[in-house]
């Protein structure tokens, strides 16, 4: 947006003010949950990193999405604690652009790098005898830099679309943070087109990934039926639980938040939707992974225990 086009330079955060009784035990909340976000993510980090038997393409994928869990989680965070402490929360128009940018870069890559966990899964246990040659290390990095690449590129499409459009009266995001349907909202220009983009962009990247995951699960879940122990049945489907977890949480609030019409939106409604995909499903992640994975758990034990004996 060029400035000389528009007389708002900020805007201000609304946040949760309708329920100003509850703004010290949302702030509490909210603080612990970022937290616990950040620690529950550089624990699976470091570990995962640290232990030499987690050394493989799915803890390698696990620890990209631990990074992207910060990365869209402290993009939102930080702005949305202080609209419960302060009586009027401001964010400037380049702040407010940047926010959005990062988030989406982060979302975006996050539903990516999903898909290219289920198409691991799908070679772990459809191709077991290939799969230490189909997930190299040079496939399983390009697998990420193309997640990444899909992040940068619909971020960048949907932030020119909307942040170029003229804002000329109300200054007031009805949200805690600079999300798509609040901004348009905004704008005194014909957001048609934006509103277009944003829903081609989402409906294509999330039916896309949604599709190779679920391609991806009725491939293993035929191969599964086809092993004839109950624990070998019971194994293979353990190492894609987690995962499948994930994945049921973040594109269901995905797929409402996003693929729908503009006029269906009721930001009230959408601000608790929100708040569980820009920080719920970041705090979960960790937990998923780490109360339901033994490999995990026991990489943790191994790392206190060689912590202990060197001190």
């Amino acid at each position: 947006m060029k400035q000389n086009e528009s007389t708002v330079t900020e805007f201000i955060l609304v946040g949760f003010m309708d329920h100003p009784d509850l703004q010290i035990p949302l702030f509490l909340l909210f603080l612990i949950i970022y937290v616990a976000t950040i620690i529950g993510n550089l624990g699976i980090i470091i570990v995962t990193s640290v232990d030499a038997q987690l050394h493989t393409p799915m803890y390698f994928f696990l620890r990209n999405l631990s990074i992207i869990d910060i990365g869209y989680s402290t993009a939102i965070a930080p702005k949305m604690l202080t609209t419960f402490l302060a009586e009027k929360t401001t964010i400037s128009f380049k702040g407010c652009t940047v926010q959005f940018f990062f988030f989406a870069v982060f979302i975006t890559t996050e539903g990516c790098l999903l898909a290219v966990m289920a198409y691991d899964r799908f070679t772990a246990i459809c191709n077991p005898l290939l799969y230490f040659a189909i997930m190299s290390r040079k496939h399983c990095t390009i697998l990420v830099v193309l997640a990444y690449a899909c992040g940068l590129t619909s971020s960048i499409l949907q932030t020119s679309f909307i942040f170029t459009l003229s804002f000329c009266s109300s200054n007031i995001i009805n949200h805690f943070f600079c999300d798509v349907p609040p901004i348009l909202k905004l704008s005194c220009s014909d957001t048609h087109v934006a509103h277009t983009v944003n829903f081609l962009l989402s409906t294509i990247i999330a039916l896309t990934t949604f599709l190779i995951v679920l391609v991806s699960y009725i491939a293993i879940l035929f191969a599964i039926l086809r092993i004839s122990s109950a624990q070998g049945r019971y194994k293979a489907f353990s190492t894609c639980a987690s995962h499948l977890t994930t994945v049921i949480i973040f594109y269901g609030t995905i797929f409402f938040m996003y693929i729908r019409p503009g006029s269906t939106f009721s930001i009230d409604q959408d601000k608790i939707v929100s708040v569980f995909y820009s920080l719920m499903i970041s705090f979960l992640n960790p937990l998923i992974y780490s109360l339901r994975n033994k490999e995990v758990k026991d990489a943790f034990i191994r790392i206190i225990e060689k912590a202990t004996f060197f001190k």
